[in-house]
């Protein structure tokens, strides 16, 4: 949309689909109306204009009867007019009555009113006419010397547009700006003038700089921004001027505007790579992510401490700045502690890693009574596992942090106490010097764990590395005293029976017949008093979860037994002793399948856990030293093996990283001469040698990173065919939340094409931002024009639409020209992303939309077809490579991947190879794919600058997802089914 259009519809509440009035009605209005018909009129005739009506009768009338109008409506209206009329003839000379127009506006630019020449003024920056703008220009320069501000800021752009324009109209615009400049004092203007030197005449703006560069601190934020915007231009293009202008950075990092600071220091990095340069940048970045309350440019200015982490040199001078960046955390918003901690975790090192343990832990110990706000269980989750990561690469700290860390398996929170149970289970295998402290703390809460989950975990950690005959003997108390009395089901029974008395009995409802100690029936009903209400509430936690039903936890218990049992046969030599523990193990064992066997439990025991315990009564019955092998060594090299698989698996990850940071040349590696070539500043020369030697040797393709033309030419799209009278071919650049369409328009005819109009609609969600600009082409012109496209969520979008345009002295109609579609490919939003199993599996339980794939491939070979959907797909395998290492003629993996926008997307890929049908077989299964749309809830603030265009884009990820859509989960199922089958080209 134009400004005109803007203005248009901001000043205009006409119906766009009423029924516009003819002409003879409107020059009525406009010729003996009152001002209110005037000003009506005036507006019906800007709206049928924009909508591509001629009126050519109505231009002398709006001249002599509404141009001579003083009224303030009306004159911005006559402003939007003159910006949208036709002004020129079919062969392109000006109307004899834009004469009379011209002289209206030179009254207007004397006008008393500042409002009046100030707005005639950025009128006059849109006119192309030099005709018209020539008699003008003595009223132009008479303005520079108004007494309000107003005035003269737009009339230095006035001159600065006409000068870039049409610079023999005023040529000395440079000098005659620059001793504006020297004499003026208000903010606004000197920005403007000092903005049109930047551009017109840098060497004045450097001279005036030079003037005053001592008292830059004391301008305003506006005219600062410029100062920083020249001096990153001046030392680009000119190294040697670094020295001069890096002082004039450094004040500028302690100005009062935070888009100021954020400007200078982003200048300060590029400009120097000084130790002191780059902590003053960063201490500059932390000020601002602290004393801002957006968390978007939190984010964003993370992002830039990231970047600089980034460069190998300037990594050392951050890790002196981890104390300052965790003071970030103060911050409530979960994202940017999650930001903040993943950096101070990757700048961390031996100097440091004492204090920022000290105060993670710090942080640990305030999530204790911070209860209200709903991420803090998530901000404790992040914190274990920074905790976990420290101690893992500094095991020095693991003493330290293991008894802070404990106290929360007895949390409500299951997914942190998970966290903290996967740490102890990593540093029990990997410390052996530790494992005396893990073993006796998790003794301690033991007893206080309230998830069956965690439960299960300590369990097995306690059976695993309990090596001495005290600690088995220990939990063995524990396991007693959290069960409670036993034979579990008599206990229960004189429990119940105990407790029936008659006030208590109640009739209504179905009944339960228990037996008593006598031998004698007694019946309680199904409905429960709060009595009994609250001896549930005592039981013990494994008593409890037994009686809900969960016997996975039994199998489990029985597994522990059955391996300290064993050991403590092997530590005693006392026969009676053996036999006493063995004894009671196996009485536990029996207790608990007697238990799943009656009716007392919630759920019966499963058929899987009964094997289990019995499998360990056997064992237990026996005890073999073949037995003995397989739980007391086995489990513990199993456990070895996948934290062997994990750690290889991290560190090549960040192998990768390190890769992709460092560009590695090798020595004999041709050297591209056209880089010593010139390069203009705003775009550089293309390497046509070595296109050239490509293309003769056939390799048209290559790598995105390697060769940025060939990407680019594989996203022009043509739109158009060559015999049409107008060529037309775009190029699609996805930028995150947005896609920019630079569309070539080429005229193939003779002709001059008036009005020639890109008109786009869209399907899915996308939304066109704005309408593109009508222009005249040439005979045999061309001309780009771009447009831009708003992405709502990652779905396969399509724009289609057509080019319309009128020939110059023609009669008939307007052309149209249809145009093809453009197809947006999902892939350029989706990215690979890693998780956790746990997150994957919670993920997996919330997401409610699934889109099941049928696999429909001639891929015969299981790995290859899951590499290859892992490329059509941008998905990352979750499942290692071990796991998937070796032939079964099976495979199942789980794959994560992440859009732009925030939105998760899992997969599940269950294949098979058909060996009954031969070897040629194609695989064969199903690829279950679950999404779910997230909507951010933060807000943007407007801010000036770099970082202004930055949080337009993240204004825009926050208007994007919208609950309950599963566009994700479709297209990406649509983008496997259409890439299945590979192809052999």
């Amino acid at each position: 949309m134009t400004a005109a259009e803007n203005v248009c519809y901001t000043l205009i509440n006409v119906p766009m689909d009423s029924e516009p009035p003819s002409e003879i009605t409107l020059k009525n209005d406009l010729e003996k109306g009152d001002v209110k018909s005037k000003t009506e009129a005036l507006k019906k005739v800007i709206i049928m204009i924009l909508n591509g009506e001629k009126l050519p009768g109505l231009l002398m009338t709006i001249i002599r009867f509404v141009l001579p109008l003083q009224d303030h409506t009306i004159k911005k209206l006559l402003l939007v007019f003159w910006e949208i009329v036709p002004k020129t003839t079919p062969d392109g000379r000006l109307l004899q009555e834009m004469i009379l127009v011209c002289d209206a506006y030179r009254k207007d630019l004397q006008h008393p009113n500042e409002f009046i020449r100030g707005s005639t003024l950025r009128f006059l920056c849109k006119l192309k006419e030099a005709e018209l703008l020539e008699p003008l220009m003595p009223a132009i320069r008479a303005c520079l010397e108004h007494r309000h501000s107003y005035v003269r800021r737009n009339a230095v752009l006035a001159i600065y547009t006409i000068y870039r324009n049409f610079e023999h109209l005023i040529p000395d615009a440079p000098e005659l700006i620059h001793d504006f400049l020297v004499n003026e004092k208000d903010a606004s203007c000197k920005r403007n003038a000092f903005m049109m030197l930047i551009h017109a005449d840098q060497d004045r703006a450097l001279d005036y700089l030079s003037t005053c560069i001592d008292q830059v601190q004391t301008f305003g934020d506006i005219l600062q921004l410029v100062i920083v915007e020249l001096i990153y231009k001046v030392c680009h293009a000119n190294p040697s001027e670094r020295a001069r202008f890096i002082r004039c950075i450094f004040n500028l990092l302690q100005s009062s505007s935070p888009a100021v600071k954020y400007e200078a220091a982003g200048t300060l990095v590029t400009l120097s790579s000084a130790p002191t340069a780059i902590k003053a940048a960063a201490q500059c970045y932390i000020d601002l992510i602290i004393k801002e309350s957006d968390n978007n440019v939190k984010l964003i200015v993370l992002d830039r401490l990231i970047e600089l982490k980034e460069h190998p040199a300037h990594e050392r001078v951050l890790q002196d700045l981890v104390m300052d960046i965790l003071r970030v955390l103060s911050t409530p918003d979960l994202e940017v502690r999650k930001k903040t901690l993943q950096l101070a975790l990757d700048l961390v090192s031996s100097r440091n890693v004492e204090e920022l343990v000290i105060v993670l832990k710090k942080e640990v110990i305030k999530t204790n009574n911070v209860t209200e706000h709903e991420d803090t269980d998530k901000y404790r989750q992040l914190l274990v596992r920074t905790l976990h990561s420290c101690s893992v690469r500094f095991p020095d700290m693991a003493a330290n942090v293991i008894p802070v860390l404990m106290e929360f398996l007895s949390d409500y929170n299951e997914a942190a106490a998970a966290d903290v149970l996967e740490f102890v289970r990593e540093a029990i295998q990997r410390f052996d010097n530790l494992r005396l402290l893990i073993v006796e703390k998790m003794l301690e809460v033991f007893h206080a764990i309230k998830s069956v989950k965690i439960y299960r975990g300590a369990l097995w950690i306690l059976g695993e590395y309990c090596s001495t005959r005290e600690d088995i003997q220990s939990v063995m108390t524990e396991v007693r005293r959290s069960l409670g009395e036993i034979p579990i089901v008599e206990s229960e029974i004189k429990k119940e029976a105990g407790e029936l008395k008659p006030e208590e009995e109640i009739t209504v409802g179905p009944a339960q017949k228990l037996v008593t100690e006598m031998g004698t029936y007694a019946t309680q009903s199904a409905l429960s008093s709060s009595r009994p209400a609250k001896k549930e509430e005592e039981r013990p936690p494994l008593r409890g979860f037994l009686l809900d039903g969960d016997f996975f936890v039994a199998a489990s218990l029985a597994t522990t037994l059955t391996k300290i049992a064993l050991r403590y046969v092997t530590l005693v030599q006392e026969k009676k002793k053996q036999n006493s523990f063995v004894a009671e193990a196996m009485l536990v064992m029996a207790s608990i399948l007697h238990l799943g066997k009656s009716s007392l439990p919630k759920k019966p025991i499963t058929d899987d856990d009964v094997d289990r315990i019995s499998l360990c009564l056997k064992v237990l019955s026996e005890c073999s030293p073949l037995m003995n092998d397989i739980f007391n060594k086995e489990c513990r090299q199993s456990l070895s093996h996948m934290l062997s698989a994990k750690l290889e698996e991290e560190k090549l990850s960040q192998k990768k990283e390190s890769e992709k940071r460092n560009v590695t040349v090798q020595p004999d590696d041709p050297i591209s001469f056209m880089q010593l070539t010139a390069k203009n500043e705003m775009s550089s020369k293309e390497d046509q040698f070595q296109l050239s030697l490509l293309a003769a040797m056939g390799n048209t393709q290559r790598k995105e990173a390697a060769d940025p033309l060939a990407s680019k030419l594989n996203k022009v799209t043509q739109l158009t065919g060559f015999s049409d009278p107008v060529y037309a071919e775009a190029y699609v650049h996805v930028n995150q939340y947005d896609i920019v369409l630079d569309v070539l328009v080429v005229n193939q005819t003779s002709d001059t094409l008036q009005n020639c109009t890109l008109e786009l609609a869209t399907l899915g969600d996308l939304k066109l931002v704005e309408k593109p600009s009508p222009l005249t082409l040439a005979p045999h012109d061309f001309a780009n024009i771009k447009a831009n496209v708003k992405v709502a969520s990652t779905e396969n979008g399509i724009i289609f639409g057509n080019i319309v345009y009128d020939v110059s002295g023609a009669a008939s109609d307007r052309n149209c020209v249809v145009l093809s579609d453009i197809h947006i490919d999902i892939m350029d939003y989706i990215q690979p992303a890693t998780c956790t199993d746990a997150e994957f599996r919670q993920m997996w339980a919330e997401f409610e939309w699934e889109n099941k794939v049928t696999v429909n491939t001639n891929i015969v070979d299981l790995n290859e077809y899951l590499q290859h959907i892992l490329k059509s797909t941008n998905m990352k395998c979750l499942t290692p490579e071990k796991a998937l290492s070796g032939y079964c003629g099976f495979m199942a993996a789980n794959l994560y991947a992440r859009s732009i926008f925030g939105e998760d997307a899992l997969a599940n890929v269950s294949i098979e190879k058909p060996i009954h049908l031969g070897p040629d077989a194609p695989v064969t299964g199903h690829i279950r794919i679950r999404a779910k749309s997230q909507r951010d809830r933060r807000k943007e603030q407007s801010w000036p600058g770099q970082l202004s265009s930055e949080l337009s884009r993240m204004k825009t990820l926050n208007r994007m997802g919208g609950a309950g859509r599963n566009g994700m989960a479709l297209s990406l199922g649509d983008k496997i089914n259409l890439s299945q089958k590979k192809t052999n080209l």
